[in-house]
């Protein structure tokens, strides 16, 4: 929009409102906006060296670090750690679903040892032979001699 502004539109204005010295004689109280500053290139002022010599020196930011990562929880930080962790886990996967390979195979391990283990009880643990036993004999001997001695000592004092 264009507006053409007549030499009595100004005055009328400066009337209404006033001026910057004095106040408006047309609205009791008002008084016009004063500017803040005088001059108002903040960046001529900011940089000058009057301003520059006394502001302190810029701080150097702080040295941020990456937030720990938990290897249990995130898979790229546990094959970092530990590399083939999820091609392993995958495997260990399969080996536990029924009707895959792995897991028959690994069935049929542990039919295997199972077996040598038996055989290996049959072979080695038979009746009077086991550890328990054995250790519960010595005990018992031991038991007995305790309980003969303290026997003898309740005679002695018998006599007395």
């Amino acid at each position: 929009r264009f507006i053409i502004w007549t030499e009595s539109a100004f005055k009328k204005l400066s009337e209404i409102y006033g001026t910057a010295k004095g106040g408006a004689p047309m609205k009791k109280g008002y008084h016009m906006p004063r500017a803040a500053m005088e001059n108002a290139d903040l960046a001529r002022i900011i940089n000058s060296s009057e301003v520059q010599s006394v502001l302190r020196a810029k701080l150097e930011a702080p040295v941020t670090f990456a937030k720990k990562q938990n290897a249990m929880k995130n898979k790229t930080a546990m094959e970092a750690l530990n590399p083939g962790s999820t091609e392993r886990k995958a495997s260990l996967q399969k080996a536990s679903e029924k009707g895959t390979t792995e897991f028959a195979a690994v069935q049929k391990l542990k039919k295997a040892r199972m077996e040598e283990s038996k055989k290996h009880n049959k072979q080695h643990k038979k009746g009077e032979e086991t550890f328990y036993k054995t250790l519960m004999k010595a005990f018992e001997a031991k038991a007995a001699e305790a309980a003969a001695k303290k026997e003898a000592e309740a005679e002695g004092e018998d006599e007395e």
